[in-house]
């Protein structure tokens, strides 16, 4: 019984711990893509739209 629920656990840590790196990677692409575009446009900032007020202001880098 104690085997069992150790595999359980050790099972529903790896997947944890994969569906993080999974999440990690796809977030440091998505910012890689972005700052290869902003280096090829020879842009500074990015402005991005706020969509509740309409108005515009610079991007930050957690998003």
């Amino acid at each position: 019984m104690s085997r069992i629920i150790f595999f359980i656990v050790l099972i529903g840590g790896v997947y944890w711990f994969y569906r993080r790196f999974v999440n990690d990677a796809q977030k440091l692409s998505v910012k890689s893509k972005r700052v290869h575009k902003e280096r090829r446009n020879s842009a500074h900032g990015t402005l991005v739209k706020d969509e509740k007020t309409g108005e515009y202001r610079v991007r930050r880098e957690d998003e």
